[in-house]
């Protein structure tokens, strides 16, 4: 987070609060700050006050699994301070719980006011992001109910209803009115000379549909246990490399942080689930391409994460074609969205299938989950869906009737549906944008390995020749048009895309690496590629440039246009060692490694693209997810692509 937001994360819960654990409700730069549960903002202000004034911040919140903070009255030099507020606040599932002790510093009794203010918009995460888009709801009502040890309030929206819950021990003197819609929660609280008094405030989200059983945990130091247990577990066992300890504490972290970012869902038969969400704060959900790529790094480490993945992906591959979620039959879902905008379909991420490359990389990892942990129990059971997942790419997707996986621009969801989906990521080397449908190059790569995986599994575990072959040979074929309409003989460099025409789009971009990671490219071409991400325009020091300097379309603050992003160049990583290029592998690791050592061992979601020569720190990209799943993952690719080097 940016602009002194402090981000708290427990599966599908994050709450923002700002230097003194406040929640104004009010933008502040890139995102604003709140309680969020399933999509809807179930705090939208929480802000606590002392004899009628705000303290100040003396010890603000530092980043963590917790906030916690030190407050007093606002006074000068001359008059110190006559009371210490100690706030310690905490997120767990669909909960907010916090506590307060204030302090006299006086040796003489004293009374104090102390009122916290809160309310419940349930806006939908939709309204709130920068395009400030409006949204009509018909019907909807708002209700505040005083409780005995609290207020709750409430949202309905013909069938959609939600509630949030707060309740105070011990109960507050009294629940007052705002004038604004909030409430205000006060106590009158008698100090002893030095004495000290203790609240404990627990806020419950009900979120439509959500019918799971939850409780608010007890305090703040309950939920860190809590967290703890999981990170724990999660970190329990790898075997990090002795020898690189900063490689070892972004492996820890890494994995510390996929703990807290797993969401639940449901598979084929209605079993429950928990799966990595992309990142907080926008994308704390399932994304389909997001979710794989980060159980294909954890692999070997975690496999858990891609035995829950792939039935969650199974439930919601698309079974009929549908214009508004660019569903077809065997796609593997883009974006799953449990809120009120996608529930009354006003925005078409409900459940969003505009992705071309999540479908392959579905059976990318089916294959090497099979081949890594030797479970062919899974492949039997997902051999209908990974089948239809074929047929999509062979028909729906483009392979049969273009000779490759194919997008259009979807004029309600996204410009670009490859991993670079921002617009005009996708372009030529002045920026200029391709017309028609595109050809991404990094799906190509997906798609040729996922034909060959899959005809693996076909061969050693369904039993069928026949179709195993058949995939051998589309396969085979791809990486033969890949070759001749792709490459750039005067660059030596593949093209980021064709176009509608089959023309190539021309900029030197990371997406090349992908290719590595793929096995797309023969030898020779594959080394050549591999030797120049390594060049100063690609590579900053911290890593490799989605776009290469020097080309008119490159900015190092565009999202995808000059940028450096952790996975992509785990990808890239990879892809060197796979081409023997390990001196190269190794040097990526290490920038990315360096990047991690310098910001607490969190790789962020993306970083500007300046170079290390002229700025010896990572410069951060303003707008990134500070907790994102395939970042965290990212370290274990590193690992598995150079070891301990």
């Amino acid at each position: 987070m940016t602009d002194r937001h402090h981000l708290l994360v427990h599966g599908g819960t994050f709450a923002a609060v700002g230097d003194g654990g406040d929640i104004s409700g009010v933008r502040n730069g890139s995102s604003p700050d709140g309680l969020f549960v399933r999509d809807a903002r179930h705090l939208s202000r929480w802000q606590l006050t002392i004899d009628g004034a705000v303290p100040e911040a003396l010890s603000p919140v530092a980043d963590g699994d917790a906030a916690r903070c030190v407050l007093v009255p606002r006074g000068g030099r001359q008059e110190p301070p006559a009371h210490t507020l100690f706030r310690e606040q905490a997120v767990g599932d669909g909960s907010f719980v916090e506590s307060l002790r204030v302090t006299s510093n006086r040796p003489v009794p004293t009374t104090v006011r102390l009122a916290v203010t809160a309310d419940a918009d349930f806006t939908d995460q939709f309204e709130l992001r920068s395009d400030h888009r409006t949204y009509t709801k018909t019907g909807a009502t708002r209700t505040r109910e005083v409780l005995d040890d609290g207020v709750e309030f409430g949202y309905q929206r013909h069938e959609w209803r939600s509630l949030t819950t707060v309740t105070a021990d011990p109960a507050p003197d009294a629940v007052e009115e705002t004038g604004t819609g909030a409430r205000r929660l006060v106590w009158t609280l008698d100090l002893e000379p030095h004495g000290t008094a203790e609240l404990t405030l627990r806020v419950m989200a009900r979120p439509h549909g959500d019918k799971r059983a939850r409780r608010v945990p007890s305090s703040p130091a309950a939920v860190n246990r809590q967290l703890l247990r999981m990170e724990g577990e999660f970190v329990e066992g790898v075997a990090f490399p002795t020898g690189w300890p900063e490689l070892a504490a972004a492996c820890a972290r890494g994995l510390a942080d996929l703990a807290s970012l797993q969401v639940p869902a449901t598979g084929p038969d209605g079993e429950e689930l928990r799966v990595p969400a992309a990142g907080a704060p926008w994308f704390l959900t399932l994304l389909g391409r997001d979710a794989l790529l980060t159980s294909l790094f954890a692999l070997p480490y975690r496999s858990r994460l891609a035995a829950a993945t792939l039935p969650a992906l199974a439930a919601t591959q698309a079974t009929e074609t549908g214009a508004a979620s660019v569903s077809q039959p065997g796609k593997i879902v883009h974006e799953v969205r449990h809120g009120e905008l996608a529930h009354f379909e006003q925005v078409p991420y409900g459940r969003y299938y505009g992705s071309v490359d999540a479908t392959p990389l579905f059976l990318v990892l089916l294959g090497a989950y099979v081949e890594q942990t030797g479970d062919t129990a899974l492949a039997r059971r997902l051999e209908s869906h990974a089948r239809a997942a074929v047929g999509w790419m062979l028909d729906h997707g483009g392979l049969t009737s273009r000779g490759y996986l194919v997008y259009r621009a979807d004029q309600g969801g996204l410009a670009n549906q490859n991993w670079k989906d921002s617009p005009g990521s996708i372009c030529g080397a002045d920026g200029s944008r391709p017309s028609g449908p595109v050809m991404a190059a990094g799906a190509q790569g997906y798609a040729y390995d996922a034909l060959r995986r899959t005809a693996w599994v076909a061969r050693t575990v369904w039993g069928d020749e026949t179709y195993a072959a058949l995939l051998e040979q589309a396969a085979a074929d791809l990486r033969d048009r890949f070759q001749r309409d792709f490459w750039m003989p005067d660059r030596s460099f593949p093209a980021l895309a064709l176009d509608g025409e089959g023309r190539q789009v021309d900029a030197l971009a990371s997406d090349a690496g992908h290719l590595l990671w793929s096995g797309l490219l023969d030898k020779e071409y594959g080394e050549l590629v591999g030797r120049r991400l390594l060049e100063p325009d690609f590579f900053s020091g911290w890593g490799v440039r989605t776009l290469a300097s020097g080309q008119p379309a490159y900015h190092p603050l565009s999202y995808h246009r000059g940028s450096v992003w952790p996975h992509d160049n785990a990808l890239i990583a990879l892809g060197l060692a796979r081409y023997g290029l390990h001196d190269e592998a190794r040097a990526v690791a290490h920038g990315l490694v360096d990047a991690a050592t310098a910001t607490g061992h969190r790789l962020p979601e993306v970083l500007a693209g300046y170079g290390r020569e002229s700025h010896g720190e990572p410069v951060p990209y303003p707008h990134a997810c500070v907790r994102e799943a395939r970042s965290a993952a990212a370290p274990l690719a590193l690992l598995t692509a150079v070891g301990g080097a």
